[in-house]
């Protein structure tokens, strides 16, 4: 797991998102707020701090989820993770 966590936050970094990052958190809110939900695909929005929203886009699947991507809106400044395509998962804008 701890490989997962730190692909995680590396994908994060590469995007040049420089603020506070808890893969291992990140992954058991997602695990945590989809237990019961039905197979399909689920935009989650999960406030981190003042001005710092994480979006997420999970598919979930029989006994599993895929992660497809995080879009990071930290007040003017957006950050797009896609992991389902790590080889471009880097991006940023300004909103």
């Amino acid at each position: 797991m701890e490989e997962l966590y730190q692909l995680i936050e590396e994908q994060i970094r590469l995007a040049g998102y420089e603020g506070p990052i808890d893969a291992e958190g990140i992954y058991h809110e997602i695990c945590d707020r989809i237990e019961d939900w039905e197979l399909g695909s689920y935009l989650l929005l999960s406030k981190q701090e003042d001005s710092v929203v994480f979006e997420y886009r999970i598919e979930v699947l029989e006994d599993q989820f895929n992660l497809s991507y995080l879009d990071i809106h930290d007040g003017e400044q957006f950050y797009h993770v896609d992991f389902d395509n790590l080889a471009r998962t880097a991006s940023r804008s300004n909103v």
